[in-house]
């Protein structure tokens, strides 16, 4: 019986709720509704409702329901919060103004590196080229080569005092000379600098240091300063083969080609002035010293590996007490067996030592700290413009002759200098380039076809008649 009372009841309801369906928010009820955002919040409420309790509760605002109060909250977060497309967009414009900002720190940083590269440069040319041509003057007065290479080299005791100053004047964490000084003895190990070290790792080392620069000094005696700056370019195609031979580098075909331009070109300076005994000794003593510097510096690689900067510091002051406590007796020796020998110690042109001592000094310390503010390329590329600056000098204060020879010799040593300081792998970065323009000559071609097939259809477009006028 209830049962069939609900249903005719439901069915009485049936068309009253209908009704209630198209009702009209009368004029009290928009009243009350005025602190929202809109009526059209309460349209767009009751869309979304799909049961007709829903909306009886609407109309009449039975219990408190507000529909347009949770819209006018999703209206809120929606204007608090930007919409994914804006917030890409944002993200875009800061990712782009970082990328601009690291691009501009980047550009400023490389700026930065090539400016200090090119006062390196000349600073290396100039005190390359100015200790050859001042020894050359020294040995005018003062006849001794292998008194000046021990001078000289007792000057090496100062790099790690310079390095110390830079250390304080430079570094946040300041340490005390003792402390740096322990902290740097562990390149030669865990022990540090022992005598068993000393002997077995810095004195063979202190030997090649020697015989380089001698070598060196006594083949200015012998020919003009710039087959001697030329001579030793070939050094870094010495450095190129023993570490190919020693160290099982990375073979390069590149450097093999640079390494046969330096044979041919000693050749050739051979044979610019004749083989006369005089030149050819001169020659190989500028070949030896080349060698000698070769030497060193696979070696060193060998035993030792990479240095830090206060390590090689360190290291090259420890030279200077080899050279001071072993080296010594060598000049005395050969003072007393007059084979370098000087009359009175008045006479010796101290201006002219301290002066080649200095500038060797500088040119060593650029060498091996340069890379700390500029590429070593650059730092090499110090040695090669000494040679033009020898022969300028050479032209005006000598009687050089720069024959054909002599020319050629001079340009196939230098061009294997500057093709064995290409990075290994300059190939790959010359297929990107070459590539790079193939795409870009290729993307040029289509635009221009794109360019003329696109007027075709546009013109024929224009021309054709409609269809429509003829159906009409």
């Amino acid at each position: 019986a209830r049962g069939s009372r609900v249903t005719s009841e439901l069915a009485l309801l049936g068309p009253q709720l209908r009704q209630l369906k198209y009702l009209v928010v009368d004029e009290a009820i928009k009243e009350d509704l005025k602190w929202s955002r809109s009526v059209e919040d309460l349209t767009s409420a009751s869309v979304g409702l799909t049961s007709i309790e829903e909306r009886i509760l609407r109309i009449t605002g039975y219990y408190g329901y507000q529909p347009w109060a949770a819209s006018y909250k999703r209206d809120e977060r929606s204007r608090e919060s930007p919409a994914p497309a804006e917030a890409q967009m944002q993200a875009g414009a800061e990712g782009s103004g970082r990328v601009n900002r690291c691009c501009w720190k980047c550009s400023v940083t490389q700026l930065k590196k090539i400016f200090w590269g090119v006062a390196v440069v000349l600073g290396v040319c100039s005190s390359w080229s100015g200790s050859t041509q001042l020894a050359k003057l020294t040995f005018k007065k003062f006849d001794a080569p292998f008194t000046l290479t021990w001078f000289a080299t007792n000057w090496n005791f100062l790099f790690f005092p310079l390095y110390y100053l830079g250390h304080v004047f430079k570094s946040a964490e300041k340490q005390s000379p003792k402390q740096r000084y322990r902290e740097c003895c562990r390149f030669f190990g865990d022990n540090g600098l022992t005598l068993k070290v000393f002997f077995t790792k810095a004195a063979p080392f202190g030997v090649l240091w020697t015989l380089t620069n001698y070598l060196y000094l006594h083949a200015i005696k012998k020919i003009n300063t710039t087959d001697v700056s030329v001579l030793f370019c070939c050094n870094k195609a010495f450095v190129f083969l023993l570490s190919w031979i020693v160290l099982r580098d990375r073979f390069m075909g590149v450097r093999i080609v640079a390494a046969i331009f330096a044979i041919a070109g000693i050749v050739m300076m051979t044979y610019a002035d004749g083989f006369h005994s005089h030149s050819v000794i001169g020659i190989a003593l500028v070949v030896g010293s080349a060698s000698m510097s070769a030497l060193y510096k696979v070696l060193f690689k060998l035993l030792l590996g990479s240095a830090k900067f206060g390590e090689a510091a360190l290291f090259l002051s420890v030279l200077a007490v080899f050279n001071v406590l072993f080296v010594t007796c060598i000049p005395v020796i050969l003072y007393f067996t007059k084979v370098e020998y000087w009359s009175s110690f008045d006479i010796i042109p101290w201006g002219n030592l301290c002066g080649f001592s200095i500038l060797l000094l500088t040119f060593n310390i650029l060498l091996n700290f340069g890379i700390a503010i500029t590429y070593p390329t650059l730092i090499s590329l110090g040695i090669v413009l000494s040679v033009p600056v020898n022969a300028v000098v050479d032209h005006y204060t000598s009687e050089i002759v720069f024959n054909s020879v002599r020319v050629i010799a001079i340009i196939i040593i230098g061009l294997g200098f500057l093709l064995l300081l290409l990075p290994e792998e300059w190939d790959v970065w010359v297929i990107k380039l070459l590539t790079r323009l193939k795409v870009r000559k290729k993307e040029e071609v289509p635009e221009g076809n794109g360019d003329i097939a696109s007027g075709l259809p546009n013109k024929s477009r224009r021309t054709r008649p409609s269809m429509s006028s003829f159906a009409h």
